[in-house]
C-alpha cells in the first residue's frame, strides 16, 4: 500500500488540496509500521512544496488516540 500511496501522491502533487486529501487517505490505509516511512518520503519529495500540509496531516494523525494506542502496544514510534 505504501508504494501505491507514493504513486498517487506524485500524481496529485500539482494541487495542494488534493495532495492533502490523498495523504490523509493513504495514512488511513497504511499498516502500523508504514506511516513513518511515508512521512520521511513526503518530506524528501514534497518538503519544499508542502511542508505545512505534511506536518499538519501527520500531527493530526499521530495525535489520534486510537493510533497512539496501537503504536504503544506495538512498541514502535512513528517519527
Amino acid at each position: 500500500m505504501l508504494e501505491y500511496a507514493k504513486i498517487i501522491l506524485q500524481k496529485v502533487s500539482f494541487d495542494s488540496l488534493l495532495f492533502e486529501k490523498e495523504l490523509r487517505k493513504a495514512l488511513a490505509e497504511l499498516s502500523t509500521d508504514e506511516p513513518g516511512k511515508l512521512y520521511a518520503w513526503c518530506m524528501d519529495f514534497f518538503g519544499d512544496t508542502y511542508p505545512e500540509t505534511i506536518q499538519r496531516v501527520f500531527t493530526n494523525f499521530t495525535n489520534n488516540p486510537t493510533y497512539n494506542e496501537l503504536i504503544r502496544i506495538a512498541g514502535q514510534t512513528l517519527l
